[in-house]
């Protein structure tokens, strides 16, 4: 702890920016924090969100209560770093979100008017509009209607954000059913690109279906982020209860053959 530092109060936002200043400060400071920058943090920033996530879908609150730790952390890391190139301060960052809040509100923080009309349908994405007029200058009109669609997003969420903002000016289909004929399409030209042994083209057209099936959970009102997570949940949950089914027999899925291993699979999904 460096001297002078005031550390008592240790459920103190100020503390923890105090914290973060001791050890981003040149000679007294940690080494390995010293050492990194916006880049290097992001993946850190990245994974602690997916870990809050994780602690969510555990319903583990003393981990939820870590792990949100861990991202406030992040969030004064990044101000810290901005506020030493005169960027931003974190008091920045906290004025920002608090007008956001108030501004996409009006129903709730508005005046009287405001809030009997209440949210209509449709006035989250007219105050985000205008909001995105305001980056752009004053102008409505931005260069195209996918801008603002983070590339790092995980591949799915980032498919039907893509598809969402295709959406608002039109481009969609008007149910289901055309997005079905769609799948079924791009799984021929996946059996087409199998068979012509192409494999940039293969690869090409499995993202096209991996498209189309996020556009029918889209039109479905189903995450398919979501939908595979629980997916591949439920495989884990089943390929564990088959290897303690072989274990109990003295056996193994290495030992084992995949007729025996279906076998049991077929049991455990009647077990569920």
């Amino acid at each position: 702890m460096n001297d002078g530092v005031p550390f008592s109060d240790l459920q103190s936002v100020q503390t923890l920016r105090k914290i973060m200043l001791a050890l981003r400060t040149p000679v007294t400071g940690c080494p390995w924090d010293l050492e990194q920058d916006f880049s290097s943090i992001a993946p850190f920033t990245i994974e602690e969100a997916y870990e809050v996530a994780d602690a969510i879908e555990r319903n583990d609150m003393g981990d939820l209560c870590d792990e949100l730790g861990d991202l406030l952390l992040q969030v004064v890391y990044h101000a810290q770093m901005a506020e030493e190139v005169d960027s931003f301060s974190f008091d920045d960052v906290v004025q920002a979100i608090c007008t956001k809040m108030i501004r996409r509100h009006p129903h709730v923080f508005g005046d009287k008017e405001a809030r009997t009309v209440g949210a209509v349908k449709g006035f989250w994405e007219d105050i985000k509009a205008q909001e995105d007029a305001e980056k752009n200058g004053g102008s409505q009109t931005a260069e195209s209607a996918l801008d603002g669609v983070p590339l790092v997003l995980p591949a799915l969420m980032r498919a039907v954000k893509v598809q969402r903002k295709a959406a608002r000016v039109g481009f969609d289909w008007p149910n289901p059913a055309p997005v079905f004929d769609k799948i079924v399409e791009e799984v021929d030209e996946l059996n087409r690109g199998l068979e012509d042994g192409d494999r940039k083209n293969v690869e090409e057209e499995i993202g096209d279906l991996l498209f189309a099936i996020a556009n029918l959970g889209r039109h479905l009102r189903i995450e398919p982020e979501a939908a595979l997570h629980a997916a591949s949940a439920k495989f884990s949950r089943r390929f564990k209860a088959v290897e303690r089914k072989l274990f109990e027999r003295g056996s193994s899925p290495e030992t084992s053959d995949l007729n025996e291993m279906d076998r049991l699979w077929d049991e455990v999904k009647q077990e569920e």
